[in-house]
């Protein structure tokens, strides 16, 4: 076979082919804790590419100082309770589909624990109000078993005779924070993501139109479509860097760990009732309640306390010894246990108690995922499809409009203390 030469035309001009274009990602989410991992792995999964920045080590932040509780036991009905009732369906189903991604286990690793979760009164007063709240509760679909003084022994053996009546929350759950958050960003690795750790995102820059062009980083500028705040505590500083403020504040909490004690000795989450009324309480003033669960290694984790004392991160005596007196009220075995180590994290609290996921209407192509406060853990599957959805297009459940950056319940015009982070 013959092949005729042919010239190219003179008027056109071959170029030689230059370096291949870097593959700038459609969303640069900036922190690398559990909301973050969530928002990330839920938009790789729709065929988004993502690259998760952090200025510390990947998941080393507030995810990495909480008890990892996935309850729907604490909230009454309303958009809260919603996000958590779509998150408490969505973990399982999530770890199953990561094992078949990733031929893992990382339910296994993950340390995912359907324990269920047992909140006490001590007194007849509170096991009045302790009914009354879970009723109000099974209206909006929780599961709530009421159980007299005698069925509580059968619970939890160990419980203080004092305790009067108490709820089984059945759909209560367990998960090891800072191992869930790795297998999420594992799964955006697998799907062609970037993790990039030590790079402190510094601000976005803006197109003409006024739309993100980049994210503005200690590295140099990241080229992107749009940028997901999930800095957690953090997400004020960012958000005022990014020309949007958000009044996130951090709320401080600590927990002691005790040593290993024998299996059984405590089987599920227990808190007493006042628990409740610290989580949606808006003091800055220190509040404390109990809350004892048991981990995987037998050591028991013991909380709550919640303050909001800007970013000091000194650890009081005075908070430490009032949360083991509130615990050993509640089991007395705890009494006679040594205290192996104490931590604290900071919470991202905003004015009305609600997190904010979705756009920014203030600066187009800025997201929010950020204002969980303590119970980003359980929030996080539900967090991370409703942000990726809204941005696909899709026809987002749960309705996102409670959680929006506009909402009234907000108020936009008090800005969030200065962060030193």
């Amino acid at each position: 076979m013959r092949f005729r030469r042919v010239q190219a035309s003179p008027t056109v001009r071959r170029e030689r082919p230059g370096p291949p274009r870097p593959p700038y990602p459609d969303v640069a989410v900036v922190g690398s804790g559990i909301v973050g991992a969530a928002c990330a792995e839920a938009l790789t999964r729709r065929g988004v590419r993502v690259a998760v920045l952090d200025g510390a080590p990947l998941a080393s932040g507030t995810t990495a100082r909480g008890e990892g509780n996935l309850l729907v036991s604490d909230k009454p009905p309303g958009p809260e309770l919603a996000l958590a009732l779509a998150s408490s369906a969505r973990w399982p189903r999530l770890l199953a589909e990561l094992a078949d991604e990733g031929g893992e286990g990382p339910g296994e690793r993950c340390e995912y624990e359907a324990k269920g979760g047992l909140v006490v009164a001590l007194g007849e007063q509170g096991a009045r109000a302790l009914a009354a709240f879970a009723a109000t509760q099974r209206t909006a679909g929780v599961t709530a078993h009421g159980l007299g003084p005698d069925d509580v022994r059968a619970y939890e053996p160990h419980l203080a005779p004092g305790v009067s009546a108490a709820v089984h929350y059945p759909q209560d759950a367990q998960i090891q924070p800072v191992a869930a958050a790795a297998a999420l960003l594992a799964a955006v690795r697998r799907r062609g993501g970037t993790l990039r750790s030590g790079v402190r995102a510094l601000g976005v820059e803006r197109g003409a139109d006024g739309r993100v062009t980049a994210l503005r980083t200690s590295a140099g500028p990241l080229p992107c479509g749009a940028v997901v705040n999930a800095c957690g505590p953090w997400a004020g500083r960012f958000a005022r860097s990014a020309g949007a403020p958000l009044p996130v504040q951090p709320r401080r909490g600590l927990v002691l760990v005790t040593a290993p004690l024998p299996p059984g000795t405590v089987r599920h989450k227990v808190y007493d009732a006042d628990y409740v009324g610290a989580v949606g309480s808006g003091e800055a003033a220190l509040r404390t309640s109990a809350v004892v669960e048991a981990t995987r290694g037998g050591t028991v984790l013991i909380g709550s306390s919640r303050e909001r004392a800007g970013f000091e991160e000194r650890v009081r005596v005075a908070v430490l010894r009032e949360l083991a007196r509130k615990a050993v009220a509640l089991f007395p075995v705890l009494g006679r246990t040594p205290v192996i180590r104490a931590y604290g994290g900071f919470r991202p609290y905003t004015p009305d108690h609600l997190p904010v996921i979705g756009p920014d209407p203030r600066v187009p192509g800025l997201w929010h995922a950020t204002g969980h406060e303590g119970a980003g853990i359980g929030l996080a599957p539900a967090t991370g499809e409703l942000l990726a959805g809204l941005y696909a297009g899709e026809r987002p459940q749960p309705d996102p409009r409670p959680y929006r950056v506009d909402r009234p319940g907000l108020g936009l015009a008090e800005e969030a203390e200065p962060c030193s982070a």
